[in-house]
């Protein structure tokens, strides 16, 4: 409980700093989003044989499996939210496939379930789906369609803080560590690495971290988001292996979905942070 907390007031702080035009087009994308997965969810409850076919999908996933689907719903919603705040684009790798939409939509019912309402999943297996159907229906909320979004940005928002905060919790419940748990070290995404610029160094004298050596003026180096500047030569081998910054520790896109959503925590917790501490 107190880690949801945690995550809540870490999300709070920073939407907190978003301008207006910004939080009216995140609230829009959140909506969107909502309507999709309610579409899907219902769409799946009220047929009986797509139902079947995704819970016996479900019952075929290994505990890792099924964390990596929570995993990359999570990062889907952190990649809503900072989106204002990261210019590179989420790598294609990491990104939840169409195909395993409604499997985590239906395994994330379930948890919700098996925790409220365990009566459900006692009754009968071909109980199940109309007990889960009146469960989602009753949790409906009534979304706006479509806004003004001022009067119902909090019924939007807080759902969707919630929903980002349960996935936290149970990723981390089911082997993915807990908040400030360290990831192994992940390689940079190969897309990253081939949109970085090359820049000519206009100094000289300016040493490269890596080899110790100097980086010649008019010499043609690897310049990083962080604006930190390497050999092509040294730079690359140590992106393909770690996916931070040599000097700094700033951290590039990965095709690792956990790396990832590390990588992403870290920048609302560095804005959240940021605005509590304006005076």
């Amino acid at each position: 409980m107190e880690e949801e907390t945690t995550t809540t007031t870490t999300i709070m702080g920073a939407l907190s700093t978003l301008t207006p035009s910004q939080f009216t087009s995140l609230t829009h994308s959140i909506l969107s989003t909502t309507h999709h997965h309610h579409h899907r969810l219902s769409s799946l409850l009220s047929s009986r044989t797509l139902f079947s076919l995704t819970l016996h999908h479900l019952h075929t996933l290994s505990l890792p499996q099924k964390t990596l689907l929570i995993a990359r719903h999570l990062l889907s919603s952190l990649h809503l939210l900072t989106r204002h705040t990261t210019s590179s684009p989420p790598p294609l790798s990491t990104v939840i496939r169409h195909r395993h939409l409604d499997a985590v939509l239906l395994l994330l019912l379930l948890c919700e379930t098996h925790k409220h309402n365990p009566q459900a999943l006692d009754a009968p297996f071909s109980d199940w789906r109309p007990n889960l159907s009146k469960i989602f229906s009753d949790s409906l909320l009534t979304l706006p369609s479509p806004p003004p979004l001022g009067a119902c940005a909090g019924t939007i928002l807080i759902p969707f803080i919630e929903m980002m905060a349960r996935c936290r919790r149970l990723v981390a419940y089911m082997g993915f560590g807990g908040a400030g748990k360290e990831v192994d070290e992940v390689a940079a995404s190969a897309v990253t690495v081939v949109a970085l610029p090359s820049v000519e160094v206009t100094v000289g004298g300016r040493e490269c971290v890596i080899c110790k050596e100097e980086m010649r003026k008019g010499r043609d180096v690897c310049e990083l988001p962080c604006q930190h500047l390497f050999h092509w030569m040294c730079i690359l081998p140590w992106l393909g292996k770690r996916n931070t910054c040599p000097c700094c520790r700033f951290r590039l896109p990965s095709d690792d979905v956990f790396g990832e959503i590390q990588r992403l925590w870290e920048i609302l917790v560095k804005t959240g942070t940021t605005q509590r501490n304006l005076p």
